[in-house]
């Protein structure tokens, strides 16, 4: 009888697992450098976290710095900033916004989205709210696997771009990595099975 906690860990194990591996495997071709981007007409920057200033951490900066790029490059038209807005003086789009300013991408080709506070949210957003059928996904490549399958499962046509300009910790590389594994299990329900109502388009930040 000992042998069924080992069966069901093991199937545990792998009902998180293999969702990621699958995912990793079918979308990885689909991720480019900046300078090998295909085009499309907008890029979505996906959110990444502050510093305690309110500036943009490396992270986040690296994935609007790759973004920047992509427009000054003519690659991409325009950029849809997602990010959380939720506690005051936290306001994601406004400081990646002031980056890409601050970079050469003109006023005119930013549109914020405030309430992408999740990846799903941001995908769905840019569907329903945006507008988005095709894009480029501007974040790490560890994130873009699963931004990828829930675009793809949202009816965005999207190509990933990898927005890692820096070398990393292992120890945050390693976070990240785990942390996808169960992400993309939730993801991938959420997108193909649950999916629950878009919102308005009132509700455009």
């Amino acid at each position: 009888m000992r042998i069924w906690p080992v069966i069901a860990l093991l199937t545990l194990a792998l009902s998180l697992v293999l969702p990621r591996a699958i995912v990793v495997r079918l979308y990885g071709g689909r991720i480019h450098t900046p300078e090998s981007a295909p085009s499309r007409p907008v890029a979505i920057v996906f959110g990444a976290g502050l510093r305690r200033d309110g500036s943009p951490s490396l992270v986040l900066a690296d994935r609007v710095a790759a973004a920047a790029a992509l427009y000054l490059q003519g690659r991409v038209e325009s950029l849809l900033l997602t990010g959380s807005a939720l506690s005051a003086g936290r306001d994601e789009p406004a400081a990646m916004r002031d980056l890409a300013l601050s970079l050469g991408v003109p006023e005119h080709a930013i549109r914020l989205d405030r309430e992408g506070d999740r990846t799903f949210a941001s995908c769905q957003r840019a569907s329903s709210v945006f507008g988005i059928e095709r894009a480029l996904l501007v974040t790490q490549r560890f994130h873009l696997p699963r931004a990828l399958a829930i675009c793809e499962g949202l009816g965005i046509q999207a190509e990933g771009v990898a927005a890692d300009l820096h070398a990393y910790s292992s120890r945050a590389q390693g976070y990240w990595n785990l942390r996808e594994i169960p992400a993309t299990l939730a993801a991938v329900l959420e997108t193909y099975l649950v999916r629950p109502t878009p919102p308005p388009p009132s509700l455009a930040g």
